[in-house]
């Protein structure tokens, strides 16, 4: 490894698995802890597995949320909009 490079170990791999997911990270962070994913088992099997859980959670959530509910989620945000444009007109 040449100077002013980084490796990342278990416990950091562990700890950006989120950022990492969330694609949060920079990209030489990401290829960091890529290559040590495809060198350490654990480490890539605790990544499927979080990568997996959010599929199953995002499933899950997506399938149960009433349509009464979204209308009223999205009427509320429709409004809020509003008064955010109007108050920026009585400002200007």
């Amino acid at each position: 490894m040449g100077a002013g490079e980084s490796e990342v170990d278990c416990n950091e791999t562990i700890e950006r698995l989120y950022h990492y997911l969330d694609g949060e990270l920079t990209d030489e962070r990401r290829s960091e802890i890529k290559r040590h994913l495809d060198d350490c088992p654990p480490c890539l099997g605790a990544f499927d597995f979080e990568a997996e859980l959010r599929v199953v959670i995002a499933d899950r959530c997506r399938d149960r949320v009433p349509e009464s509910l979204r209308r009223r989620i999205h009427d509320a945000l429709v409004e809020a909009e509003r008064d955010r444009v109007g108050e920026g007109r009585a400002r200007g």
